[in-house]
C-alpha cells in the first residue's frame, strides 16, 4: 500500500503562483510515475502533468508554460509549482502514483486538495 499525501492548496487571485506537494510513504519501492490530475466541477478528471522515474514529463497544453513538476526522489515526494494562475485553474487537484513493474501495476490517489483561483 502506498499513501500520498498532499499539501499546498488554497486560495489564489489570479495572476499568483502556489505549489503543490505530494509525498509517497508506505510501499514506495519501484515508483514508475507519479503526477497531478485535476476535476473542475461537472468536467472529467485531465492529468495536469506527469513525471516518470526517467524524467520524462508530460504536461496538460492548457498549463504548458505556467506549471512545472518536479520530484525529489530522496524525499520520494512530487511538486507542481503552478505560476500564472487562471480561474480555469480552479479544480480539486489530485496526486497519483504507479508502483510496480510490468505485468503488476499498482495506482494510488491522493486524497485531493483544493485549488481555487479568483479573478
Amino acid at each position: 500500500q502506498v499513501q500520498l499525501v498532499e499539501s499546498g492548496g488554497g486560495l489564489v487571485q489570479a495572476g499568483g503562483s502556489l505549489r503543490l506537494s505530494c509525498a509517497a510513504s508506505g510501499s514506495i519501492f519501484s515508483i514508475a510515475d507519479m503526477g497531478w490530475y485535476r476535476q473542475a466541477p461537472g468536467k472529467q478528471r485531465e492529468l495536469v502533468a506527469l513525471i516518470t522515474s526517467g524524467g520524462t514529463t508530460n504536461y496538460a497544453d492548457s498549463v504548458k508554460g505556467r506549471f512545472t513538476i518536479s520530484r525529489d526522489n530522496a524525499k520520494n515526494t512530487v511538486y507542481l509549482q503552478m505560476n500564472s494562475l487562471k480561474p480555469e485553474d480552479t479544480a480539486v487537484y489530485y496526486c497519483k502514483t504507479r508502483v510496480g513493474s510490468s505485468p503488476r501495476w499498482y495506482v494510488y490517489w491522493g486524497q485531493g486538495t483544493q485549488v481555487t483561483v479568483s479573478s
